[in-house]
């Protein structure tokens, strides 16, 4: 009994030295990084994000209604589009799906510069030809591009790595 008291009582004590010391080198390399972020400040003019407006998933569904069936049980409820239409977008506090029905063959990952998940218009947001030249000098393949002489609504696609489709809609 003393043997196993003996080790437990080690155990907790090994325990408890690494995780302090795991703290304290913890709050070493923090402040190291902190230093290192505040000299790249100095030097580096920090790069934006784009601002690609709300996201929704677009789900290519088999049978609209057995999908809004399922979803509205996960707490989704309908925002916009309709049955007649064949594609609805369904909406779960500030998660947004679309549910489209022979419009396209896959699953696409879509972004709305100009609005939020309410559809709300955004007062500042990058339109989608900036967005569109932006992936262009950063190496990527546009399909189809964006007249970049137009203004107002517009879309195109690119493709992640692992086939994934993407969409950037602009709406107004």
């Amino acid at each position: 009994m003393k043997k196993k008291t003996v080790l437990i009582i080690g155990f907790l004590i090994s325990f408890g030295l690494g995780f302090y010391m795991n703290i304290l080198v913890s709050n070493k390399s923090d402040n190291k990084s902190e230093i290192k972020q505040s000299n790249n400040k100095n030097n580096i003019k920090k790069e934006e994000n784009m601002k690609l407006g709300a996201f929704s998933l677009s789900l290519s569904v088999k049978d609209i209604q057995v999908s809004q069936q399922f979803y509205e049980k996960l707490g989704f409820s309908v925002f916009a589009g309709g049955l007649e239409k064949n594609y609805l977008i369904m909406k779960n506090e500030n998660s947004l799906i679309g549910l489209f029905q022979g419009m396209f063959d896959n699953n696409i990952l879509t972004f709305n510069p100009g609005w939020d998940e309410n559809v709300n218009n955004i007062t500042k947001f990058d339109d989608v030809r900036e967005i569109q030249l932006e992936l262009k000098n950063k190496g990527l393949k546009i399909d189809p591009e964006v007249d970049e002489k137009t203004s107002g609504p517009a879309g195109f696609m690119i493709t992640d790595p692992d086939g994934n489709v993407i969409l950037i809609d602009q709406h107004r």
